[in-house]
């Protein structure tokens, strides 16, 4: 128990403070170290590190990523950039095309790519308009975090959730989709009241604000978008028709593949191989924590039980531990102590807490970071306390939301 204690704390240390000066890690690095460690250590054998590995959220994770890569290279996200900014003729329009298109994108699309791909849209579109950037990229870093807390396949941590938990797509999506949907509300609002001399401005066009040059190919995004379609209506239907997660979404990224006529290959390499390392070690580490008995010790010190009480205190870790972790590894983390506590109520308050608590500080999420560092490479500083100042607002009310929301769903019998 003491080498898979250490193993884990020293896994999490690097995770929680990658490229820790002098040391040559990063967050892939750690998980992936940690994991070799439970093995060498001999906390757990090579089979047994093998089966920890949940492959139904990484198969999940795979295809969904391979359809969003074919969409990428068929320039479906470019063509998103230039209808959207079209409409987006004034600072408060540019607000809410980037929020909601961020927040509906995350919803059904990874939000970590999202991100990655919208980030340097965003912040063509503030200098074509003269505006500045800060406010519209702290308000895509949230949007995205607040609009893929709505389905199980709008955020890593919620994958990891929606298969181990057993809840359906359409139940969890039933569950959560208002939660994201007022959130996106109260995002737009305490943004706009933060920022809202920058709103007032009026704008002078640096550039044509069609956003020429972002490529695309109609003919081929026409051929791969209906894969995203069928793929979500797949996602709902799933219950019903006993249909698995992972099955769908490895099957639509091999019609992907044939569909769009790209090559496959250059599809292939899209894919974030990082975050799937990632994934896979933490498994091995957590997988070893379990084994050795670190979580039996961890449920004999606290009592989660499935009620409101349980959804307070697990929302409030959630929201503190994942400003440390951010939500993916805090998410792995908790998995093990509520496996067992019957019900879907903690489940659901663990994938809101994990995801809007995020929004607290920019290292909250990966989706936090990725807009950070985009933002960063474009000579672009957001500063970590002022997206601390509206994180802690927009926090607020959406956890607040989320319970009071949970609580109702709760006391009504459809939440249990």
């Amino acid at each position: 128990m003491v080498a898979a204690a250490i193993i884990i704390a020293l896994t999490y240390i690097g995770i929680a403070f990658a490229r820790i000066p002098k040391v040559n890690i990063d967050r892939p690095s750690a998980a992936f170290i940690g994991a070799v460690l439970m093995v060498l250590a001999g906390v757990l054998s090579f089979n047994e590190a093998i089966a920890a590995i949940d492959f139904n959220t990484i198969a999940l994770l795979l295809g969904m990523m391979v359809v969003i890569s074919a969409l990428n290279r068929a320039g479906f996200f470019a063509l998103l950039a230039v209808k959207s900014l079209v409409v987006a003729q004034t600072p408060k329009r540019l607000l809410l095309v980037v929020v909601v298109a961020t927040a509906v994108c995350s919803a059904f699309l990874i939000n970590d790519v999202v991100v990655l791909l919208f980030t340097p849209v965003v912040i063509r579109a503030c200098r074509m308009m003269r505006v500045n950037p800060i406010p519209y990229l702290i308000a895509e870093a949230m949007a995205s975090n607040v609009g893929s807390t709505a389905t199980i396949i709008g955020n890593p941590q919620n994958m990891l959730i929606g298969i181990n938990s057993g809840i359906s797509f359409t139940r969890f999506f039933l569950y959560l989709s208002p939660v994201a949907l007022l959130s996106t509300g109260a995002l737009i609002a305490v943004i706009y009241l933060f920022y809202r001399k920058e709103f007032e401005r009026p704008v002078n066009y640096a550039d044509d604000p069609r956003v020429e040059g972002l490529g695309y190919d109609l003919k081929v995004i026409k051929r791969v978008t209906p894969v995203l379609a069928v793929t979500v209506i797949l996602f709902f239907l799933s219950s019903s028709f006993d249909l698995s997660l992972p099955v769908i979404a490895l099957g639509s990224a091999a019609v992907a593949l044939v569909a769009g006529q790209m090559s496959p290959s250059e599809v292939i390499k899209g894919v974030d191989w990082l975050l799937l390392v990632f994934f896979v070690g933490l498994f091995v580490v957590i997988g070893g924590a379990n084994h050795a008995g670190i979580f039996d010790s961890f449920l004999d010190r606290i009592s989660i039980t499935p009620d409101m009480t349980g959804v307070a205190s697990l929302s409030a870790f959630s929201v503190t531990a994942s400003q440390l972790t951010s939500n993916v590894p805090l998410t792995m983390l908790v998995m093990p102590v509520i496996q067992n506590v019957p019900g879907h109520l903690l489940w659901v308050a663990l994938a809101a807490g994990a995801t809007l608590g995020g929004n607290l500080t920019i290292i909250g999420s990966v989706a936090n970071i990725i807009v950070a560092e985009g933002a960063s490479k474009e000579g672009i500083r957001l500063n970590f306390v002022e997206f601390l100042k509206v994180g802690a607002v927009v926090t607020a009310i959406t956890v607040g939301i989320s319970l009071s929301l949970v609580a109702a769903e709760y006391h009504l019998g459809f939440l249990k």
